[in-house]
């Protein structure tokens, strides 16, 4: 009895023993990982969803690199650098003055005035010499001879008296600034020479010098024809070139000069002179000719007229 009295208890206490154990939570190691908590979902901005187990920031890719017609990406600020220009910084604008050029000059370098009678007109280039100017100027004065001049915009910032005597009296017409062969430029490039010589022409003399315009060294084609008559001019070319230009080295003299010019004349006729020296002689022939040719012309029954026989100024 005794013995089966202590079984009993030896059962008991055990199974006290086990019953305290499911009971009590388990002590954690010391060192040992805590259990991960389950995934929880982050809302970011815009809606978009990311887990907590996200690439780490030592593996976000860098931003994209900008191309190279700086298109603007999401990374980074838009450029403010301005698009290349498609022509040249110097490029000067297209003229805008208003005007209107009768449709039958347009398209056309003229060598003679349209619908005239017998008449002549003499006309000069000075680009970029003025030993000629003065004895040029006094003779069509004592002869009370009209002429038309072309001038350089280096002329007449070279020879800015010479440019003002000039356009006191007479009409005067665009050279272009540095008298290049136009053939060779680009449109940009024409229009610049064209503007530019304007420009200092008219802060010279006060003058505008639309609508004439001569093409350096007679170089010409049609689609520089187009462009000049779009920056509201009329080129106008000659019937006879005196050649004076050439000097006595270049086998000219006054009689020439003079022959060529009475030999030539026209109605409606042009004649290219000079008023400068030649560089190699320092001979001076269109102006020494002067006097010689109006006379000669006239005692052919021509009238001497400018080029607004053909087309008024400015329009």
């Amino acid at each position: 009895m005794a013995s089966t009295r202590g079984l009993l208890g030896v059962l008991v206490a055990g199974a006290a023993l086990l019953a305290g154990c499911a009971l009590t939570p388990p002590i954690a190691t010391p060192g040992a990982p805590l259990p991960e908590p389950p995934p929880v979902s982050v809302t970011t901005t815009p809606a978009t969803t990311a887990s907590a187990s996200a690439v780490p920031p030592s593996t976000v890719p860098a931003p994209p690199t900008p191309t190279a017609t700086r298109t603007p990406t999401a990374s980074g600020p838009t450029s403010t650098r301005p698009a290349r220009p498609t022509q040249p910084a110097t490029t000067a604008p297209v003229e805008t003055a208003a005007c209107t050029i009768p449709t039958g000059l347009l398209g056309r370098d003229l060598t003679t005035m349209p619908g005239s009678g017998k008449v002549i007109a003499l006309t000069f280039d000075a680009g970029g010499d003025d030993t000629g100017t003065a004895a040029i100027l006094s003779v069509l004065a004592d002869k009370d001879a009209p002429a038309t001049f072309f001038l350089t915009g280096r002329y007449a910032r070279s020879f800015p008296a010479s440019a003002r005597a000039i356009a006191r009296d007479h009409p005067i017409g665009n050279h272009t600034s540095t008298h290049p062969d136009l053939t060779t430029l680009d449109d940009a490039a024409v229009r610049a020479e064209l503007a530019a010589g304007a420009a200092d022409i008219k802060d010279t003399t006060g003058q505008d010098p639309h609508p004439y315009f001569r093409f350096p060294f007679g170089a010409v084609d049609a689609h520089r024809i187009a462009v000049v008559n779009g920056a509201c001019y009329v080129p106008f070319r000659w019937t006879t070139d005196t050649l004076g230009w050439k000097g006595t080295s270049g086998g000219q003299s006054v009689t020439t000069v003079t022959d060529r010019v009475l030999g030539g004349a026209t109605p409606g006729g042009i004649v290219l002179m000079h008023v400068g020296a030649n560089p190699n002689d320092g001979s001076t022939l269109d102006a020494d000719a002067l006097p010689g040719v109006i006379d000669g012309l006239r005692g052919r029954g021509y009238t001497l007229v400018t080029l607004e026989r053909a087309l008024p100024a400015t329009p």
